[in-house]
């Protein structure tokens, strides 16, 4: 029995990033000779185990063999004969294909020149295994916004191009896309993940929502970018700058879909797009089964985006009724990272980069004004005078306007 660790904490080191998980192979063993020494199994599709002490996981050597379409469409074969070279070859990028000596962790086994590429910010396929699994395409798509300064092996990317054309990317199933578009949204260069995957080909078969935003002009006064998707990879990067949480993320990548839509007759004006935005964001979320918490957030985002940005115009009875619209009474902590998303977007345009978002602050003051009235107090003086269901809900929200229109003089000053 030999083991090895493997995979990314392997790559990590020898990027000097700090190692945040260990993976391990093991070549020789037999599932019973590994729970003879105290390791608990948890593997469903192959044999991999917890380590008794570290409850590290020990996957036994394997290989894998297509039979079928998809990620699931595999037959996997583990036993004390399988060499650590075929373990290895099965794996996705030459970079996650070195593996370390457990007793010796300098001396390194590489027989797919991964130390190479990382010496010159490659991204290759190991074989042409690679093809035979379409999830593949997306763990490159994020490898490429983590690692933002490595460029796409050409013989790579046009193995993946040929994975679309071939249909293999048609047969995704949500939870592995979702899975890893919310890692790689989470990178420090999420716009490099949409990039690659468009490059493939792949963004139209996954977000076509998304992808059909390139190409589509807007108002070069607003956006001087002008391209839409341009505009959404700069959003993209603002988030990122300002370490935003997964659901405002989300917001942002999705806040504009509606401008994909446009009709032609009246570009570069994209009038209505808000409505047109949320709706499909609600065929996307459902299609990608986003968790709850992501497509609320981006349903606001959506919808409201407008006319937060125009919010320094409104007079205090629309900003109140723009509060509401963001269900921000019942939900305050929920309204900053609207206007999160929303600075994102105001700022993610070409040359604008450093501007201020003085909406965010006034909205917040908004809210912080109105949330002094005391609405148990009203409620109950509107029902004494006869006042019932929304007549009492209008006494509140004249208090509500009246606080945050006592609040204007100060913020103007």
């Amino acid at each position: 029995m030999k083991i090895y660790m493997v995979g990314g904490a392997v790559r990590d080191r020898l990027l000097g990033i700090p190692v945040q998980d260990r993976d391990w192979v093991v070549v020789g063993a037999t599932p019973e000779q590994m729970t003879a020494q105290g390791f608990t199994p948890v593997g469903k599709d192959f044999p991999v185990f917890l380590h008794p002490g570290t409850r590290e996981e020990y996957a036994l050597a394997r290989t894998e063999r297509k039979s079928g379409r998809g990620y699931r469409g595999f037959t996997v074969l583990a036993d004390a004969g399988v060499t650590l070279e075929e373990d290895l070859a099965r794996r996705d990028l030459t970079i996650n294909a070195i593996a370390a000596c457990e007793d010796s962790p300098e001396d390194l086994v590489d027989p797919y020149g991964g130390q190479r590429d990382l010496a010159a910010k490659v991204l290759r396929h190991v074989t042409e295994a690679f093809g035979e699994d379409p999830v593949r395409i997306l763990r490159l798509a994020r490898f490429a916004a983590r690692f933002h300064d490595f460029t796409v092996a050409p013989e790579t990317m046009g193995l993946m191009q040929g994975m679309v054309q071939d249909g293999e990317v048609d047969h995704l199933v949500p939870e592995r896309v979702w899975q890893e578009l919310s890692r790689g949204l989470m990178e420090q260069h999420p716009e490099r993940m949409f990039e690659v995957l468009r490059e493939c080909g792949a963004l139209r078969v996954i977000l076509p929502e998304v992808d059909r935003l390139w190409g589509v002009p807007q108002r070069a006064e607003y956006h001087p970018e002008v391209d839409t998707g341009v505009h959404l990879m700069l959003v993209l990067q603002m988030a990122a700058r300002l370490e935003a949480p997964l659901p405002v993320r989300y917001a942002c990548l999705t806040h504009d879909l509606g401008k994909g839509t446009t009709p032609a007759d009246i570009l570069p004006r994209h009038i209505g797009h808000e409505k047109r935005s949320a709706e499909l964001l609600g065929s996307l979320s459902e299609r990608l089964r986003v968790p709850t918490e992501c497509h609320a957030l981006a349903d606001v985002v959506a919808r409201e985006h407008g006319g937060i940005h125009r919010s320094g115009d409104l007079n205090p009875a629309a900003v109140v009724r723009l509060l509401e619209r963001c269900d921000a009474f019942r939900k305050p902590e929920r309204l900053r990272d609207i206007l999160l998303a929303c600075e994102c977007d105001a700022r993610g345009r070409q040359g604008l980069q450093e501007t201020e978002y003085p909406q965010r602050d006034r909205l917040i003051q908004a809210l912080t004004a109105a949330q002094t009235v005391a609405t148990d107090e009203i409620a109950r003086t509107a029902q004494a005078r006869g006042a019932v269901g929304e007549q009492i809900g209008e006494a509140i929200r004249r208090a509500r306007v009246a606080a945050v229109a006592a609040m204007e003089p100060a913020s103007a000053g």
